[in-house]
Formats: C-alpha cells, structure tokens, sequence
C-alpha cells in the first residue's frame, strides 16, 4: 500500500550524501528521504534482483512524487521560434518528455546565445530525433526550420562572436550551412544512414560554434566569501579510467555480454554554471587526489567515490570524509543555477528560494550526470564526493526529477557512460587526467599545494 511503502522510504538506510537521503517536504516540514537498496537471499537470480530494484524504485518515487509534489514554474515554458516548444529546450521543470542526450545539454548550458543560434540548434535537434524515429517527412520539415533560422539569423549570430575571432565564426557558420545542405540531399533519396552521419555532423559544428560565442562571455567570480575556493571559468575535459577490483565478479565489466577489461570515461566539467564545484574537482583530479581509490557505492541508482575515509588502507585511507585543506576538510556549498538566472545560488536549494520545480540549467538527465554530494541537512558540506546518475527516463518522469536544484549537477560523462552499469563497490579509478581546460581553473594562494619538506641531504 502507498502507506507501506512510504514507512519503506522513511526506514531506508541509503542515500545520495555520505549518510544521506533526497530532502523533500511533507506537510511543509523537512525531512529525508531515501531510496530503498533491495538486498535478495543468496542464490536468487541476478536478473529477478534487478527486475526488483527497478520495480521498487519506482514505486518509490511515485510516492514521493505524492507526498512531495513539485511547484509549478510561475514562469511559461520557453519558445523557440514562436512554435511548440522542444522537448530537449525544456530540459527540466515542465514537459511530457525528457532530453537524456549530454551533448544537447551542454550546449543549452552554454552563455550568451543569440536567439537565431537556438533555433538552428533546436531544429538540427529535432531532426535528429525524428530520423531516429523514422520519420524522415518530420525530419525533412525541421532541416528546413533549421536553413531557414541560419540564413535569416547570419547577421545575428556572426555578431555574438568575439571579434577577434570573426573569421573562425564565419568558417563554422558555413560549414553548418554547407553540412546541412548535405543532410537535406541523404535525406531526400532516402538514406537513413547518410542522413543520420551529416546529422551528427553539422550539431558537432553547431557545438563549435556556440563555443565561439560563449568564450566571448564575461564570466564572474564567485561570491567574496568564496575566495579561497578554486572555480573554473568555462569548461574542462577529464579522462579517468576504473578497473575491477578483487571482488569484481569474472574480473572484467560486462556490459549485456559484452566484456571489457576497464572503464574508458571522458567527462566535461561545466564551470558556466557550476563554478566552485567544477573548479574543486578539476582541481582534485589534477592533484591526483583520485587516482587509485575505491568506488564506494553502486548501487544501480548511483555510482559515488571520493570519501577518503572509506579506503580501508592505503595512502588514501584517512579518518577525514573530504579533501583536507590546512589540517581540515575543504568544503564547498551547495551551487545550483535556475535556468534564466545571472548565476548560480549558493548554500539554498530551489526549494529554499522559493523555486521548487523550476528548471536547472543543467539537469540530472542524462545518464553519467556528475552530481556532489553532501550531507542531506547541511547544504554546503560537500567536500570530495561525488557521484555519477544512472539515469532512467521510467524512473523519473519529465519535470518531476527530485534531483534538480537539491544537489548540485556540474557535468556530463560524454564518453564511456553505458559502462557505469557494471561499476561496483571496491573497483578502482586508476587514474584521472585534466586532458583540456587547465588553464580554466583558477586557483587561489590557500588552495595551492602545501611546499613538500625537503629531506636531509647526509654529509659525505
């Protein structure tokens, strides 16, 4: 009964933080609650176990949903072009669907677009999506969407990029024009696969150059009482490999039959919305603070590490929950940003600002979403830990994600995401690289590395 099930949340000894449980209101009182972790008597099948995990998440977020509805945005959905709005545009808060693709929210995330830019991309978009689906008459009508808003917007979007790099502008915009001119030609002698290709193409290119745009936006700094916490300005690629741990069933990862030896991950850290907690991670990975620990949770909700005091031995291990700082725990607040918004809000949930239900400028969507994780009553006590979202469209619907605007999303897995699946508890990050965006990172004097103690040189 939802009764029952209810008293299952409340009693459930799992969660997102570090002892944590999604915050949610009853009655207008706060509280925690968790996700159950369902624990099957030896020798049932895996697959019997999966089927009900899933069932019982489910469940349990229908309730939620009951108990802990979400407020409506007092502000409309976002038009592109005049027309319906897209369900990618949507991202989160109101929709009937949802944009799982990390490369479409990235782009959304991206500051400073011009209008004509947006409705270039929303159309490429959805034609995308509908050559997928099969519908090349759909698909045909939003590459015409997509030409008509390039040619009409030209002036428009080549004024957005920075001078100084007009003439790169110029080049990306025609080769837009020119790829989607390809498209239309696959698409009208019927060849999915061509179609599906320049498709795919001319977006990379619509990527380009929105970047150009965006790098001519004036990013500013976080907050003065911030000031001794690195952030990123823009954005930063990192590469982390996990292999199997001792435990690691057959020693190898196996994705639906398929086995893989290690876990291959490029991730893009997006410091446009979430300065600080992107900063403190690329910041981490490019002190090696990552590389050889344990993945500490699994549990086909999330995948979570970065807690140095779960690492039962080791240089890792330490009593500390957190990267420690001058004998301490650096902490970080809570940084979550409302679509349409100047900038992030720091220490408050959506909730706490009177915005429950709005939508975040980067949502828990897509699959291998990087979310940071806190204690579930203290917003700023993030610190090292963070997890990566096994996202399920069935297990959250469109507009009611009860991550958005409670923790803090700060990138996207781009490379590698399906393999998260097989990640488990005790598997180890061999190693994290920045591998572009380091120079984004700025770096505060009383974040710097403490000067190593020189060893004594003996006398001869």
């Amino acid at each position: 009964s939802p009764a029952e099930m209810f008293a299952l949340l409340l009693c459930a000894p799992t969660g997102l933080a570090p002892r944590g449980g999604l915050p949610v209101r009853l009655g207008g009182v706060r509280t925690a609650v968790s996700l159950p972790k369902m624990r099957l008597p030896q020798g049932e099948p895996a697959s019997l176990g999966a089927a009900l995990q899933r069932s019982v998440t489910a469940a349990s977020l229908v309730v939620l949903l009951l108990a802990s509805p979400l407020v409506p945005s007092a502000i409309g959905p976002l038009s592109v072009g005049g027309g319906s709005v897209h369900a990618r545009e949507l991202a989160s808060g109101s929709g009937s669907r949802v944009n799982k693709d990390p490369l479409s929210l990235l782009r959304l995330g991206l500051p400073n677009q011009p209008k004509a830019m947006r409705e270039v991309q929303a159309a490429l978009e959805e034609c995308q999506d509908n050559l997928a689906r099969l519908n090349g008459q759909v698909a045909s009508s939003a590459l015409s969407k997509a030409q008509s808003a390039a040619k009409s917007g030209q002036a428009a979007i080549l004024k957005a990029v920075p001078a100084s790099k007009a003439s790169e502008g110029q080049a990306a915009l025609s080769g837009i024009v020119a790829t989607m001119a390809e498209l239309k030609t696959s698409l009208s002698a019927s060849k999915q696969s061509d179609a599906l290709a320049a498709n795919e193409r001319a977006l990379k290119q619509v990527t380009v150059l929105e970047e150009l745009i965006a790098s001519g936006y004036t990013q500013p700094a976080p907050p003065a009482e911030l000031a001794d916490l690195p952030y990123l300005k823009g954005r930063a690629t990192v590469a982390m490999t996990i292999v199997p741990g001792e435990e690691h069933e057959g020693g190898q990862f196996d994705i639906q039959g398929m086995l893989y030896k290690q876990v291959d991950l490029t991730m893009v850290l997006d410091g446009y919305t979430a300065p600080v907690t992107a900063g403190n991670m690329v910041d981490l990975v490019n002190k090696g603070f990552y590389n050889g620990m344990h993945i500490q949770r699994s549990d086909g909700f999330v995948v979570q590490t970065g807690d140095p005091s779960s690492e039962l031995e080791g240089a890792k291990a330490t009593k500390l929950n957190g990267y420690a700082q001058g004998g301490k725990v650096r902490k970080i607040p809570l940084e979550v940003m409302v679509k349409g918004d100047a900038g992030p809000i720091y220490g408050s949930t959506f909730d706490d600002d009177g915005r429950g239900g709005y939508a975040s400028v980067l949502p828990f969507n897509a699959y291998g979403a990087l979310g940071m994780a806190r204690e579930e009553y203290d917003a700023d006590s993030a610190s090292s830990q963070y997890f990566w979202l096994l996202f399920d469209s069935d297990l959250t619907p469109a507009g009611k994600n009860l991550l958005d605007g409670r923790y803090a999303c700060f990138g996207y897995t781009l490379d590698g995401a399906n393999l998260l699946a097989d990640v488990k508890e005790g598997d180890i990050i061999a190693s994290a690289k920045v591998t572009s965006g380091l120079s984004n990172l700025v770096v505060p004097k009383s974040a710097l590395p403490e000067p190593a103690e020189t060893a004594a040189v003996p006398a001869e």
